[in-house]
């Protein structure tokens, strides 16, 4: 099918036959578009709504599945792979949307567990509704499964074309999504929006929503979120910059003051990893205080999650823009696109902070029982600043919050054609990297 004037290869389950269940003969024909996909170079979709593997057809079935994920394997990075869960999905039918670039859910009908309800209750005992146990609530905000719900059957398909939009068909270096999809005016470049110079409040701990500051600088306001309900607080997004698709990761002050633990961690290295296959380049606006401590988030593992957000930057290859807006703290400062992870331009906006740490904090651990407000005035005024910063080079530029668009569009322009072979640290030869998974 074409989508847009765009080719798409679709496939899609229906539920009213054997419960969309999968036979060896159903998986041969998603084989054979993936195949197909794959070879034209063109963007997979799946419309998801099957009770798992046909019964009847036994090992046959299992065969099957395996088929078809070792075809989405293949696929993986080379066209944007997407599943549309519209129906209940159970069983061998919930990896396949987990093994792909983007899942949708359909709110109240789409469903998704390995096990459901009848089973999970003969077997432990419990006794849980199809909805609490994979809904949409449970997936797109406790999970992060997945990553854009939708009303209904209609909207779905709206959100769906919405992202294929912003999307390259693969990531071949010639292929690219539409600069700017009709009717739609281009954003000028050169403009300038004063409310960006007063929207950060000056206070380190003030609340405030980064999504005001990243509408103002993007084309038209617009942005599409992936993930909005899920780690919030990180921002993950597509948006346009001249006309151009841009990925968007912001720290968001306004949930847990935008710190970053294992799930913004896991959900922004994604973001960034699928980027990066796609020659997306990745703008970051940030304003993090540095890693959520405490005994639960080092149980959990943010030492590893940490460190994927840190090797998925650092491995990136496309075009990495940062905006520091009011301040980076400690290892949190190294993880967000800094200028040390290949980034290509870091932008401070003048009254940010990076630091160590915070003033107070630090003060508390260099004085102890002598820490005063003095003392504290003395070291933000000393430290807490960004022009040491500057000074040794670690980012490349004070400017006028106004003026974050046009920098960044100038930037944009500039590393249009870049070339990963040219960079500084180029990548050593190898088979693959061991990511922290």
């Amino acid at each position: 099918c074409r989508v847009a004037g765009r080719p798409v290869f679709c496939y899609a389950q229906d539920f009213t036959t054997l419960g969309g269940s999968l036979s060896a003969a159903h998986a041969r024909k998603i084989a054979r578009l993936q195949d197909r996909a794959l070879a034209a170079g063109a963007p997979i979709v799946a419309l998801c709504d099957s009770g798992g593997a046909r019964i009847q057809d036994g090992v046959a079935a299992l065969a099957g599945y395996s088929d078809v994920f070792q075809r989405i394997v293949n696929a993986s990075g080379v066209v944007p792979q997407i599943a549309v869960v519209m129906g209940p999905c159970a069983g061998g039918a919930v990896y396949g949307p987990a093994l792909m670039d983007w899942v949708f859910m359909v709110e109240t009908e789409g469903k998704m567990f390995l096990t459901g309800p009848a089973v999970v209750a003969q077997v432990t005992g419990e006794s849980i509704s199809a909805e609490a146990l994979g809904g949409t609530h449970m997936h797109a905000a406790v999970s992060g499964v997945a990553h854009f719900t939708a009303a209904n059957d209609l909207d779905v398909l709206y959100r769906l074309r919405q992202l294929l939009a912003l999307l390259p068909p693969s990531s071949s270096r010639n292929d690219a999504p539409p600069a700017v999809p009709s009717p739609l005016p281009i954003d000028p470049h050169v403009r300038e929006d004063p409310a960006l110079d007063h929207i950060v409040p000056a206070g380190a701990d003030v609340v405030y929503d980064v999504l005001d500051v990243v509408r103002r600088v993007v084309d038209h306001g617009w942005l599409l979120e992936a993930a909005p309900a899920h780690a919030r607080n990180v921002v993950t997004a597509f948006a346009r910059l001249d006309g151009r698709a841009v990925g968007v990761v912001a720290n968001q002050p306004a949930h847990l003051a935008g710190v970053l633990d294992g799930d913004a961690s896991t959900k922004a290295a994604r973001f960034v990893r699928f980027c990066d296959a796609f020659r997306i380049p990745v703008v970051s606006f940030v304003d993090v205080p540095g890693f959520l401590p405490g005994r639960d988030q080092e149980a959990g593992g943010i030492i590893r999650h940490g460190a994927k957000l840190l090797f998925a930057y650092a491995e990136a290859t496309v075009p990495k823009l940062a905006v520091v807006l009011r301040k980076a703290y400690g290892g949190a400062y190294c993880v967000m696109s800094s200028s040390h992870l290949r980034g290509d331009l870091n932008l401070v906006w003048p009254t940010a902070e990076i630091a160590v740490m915070g003033a107070k904090a630090a003060v508390q651990v260099l004085h102890g029982e002598k820490a005063s407000l003095e003392l504290e005035a003395a070291h933000a005024e000393e430290q807490c600043n960004p022009l040491m910063a500057l000074h040794e080079g670690y980012v490349h530029e004070v400017i006028q919050p106004r003026r974050t668009r046009a920098r960044l569009i100038e930037e944009l322009r500039l590393l249009e054609h870049k070339d990963p072979r040219m960079m500084p640290l180029p990548d050593v030869p190898k088979r693959h990297a061991n990511m922290p998974l």
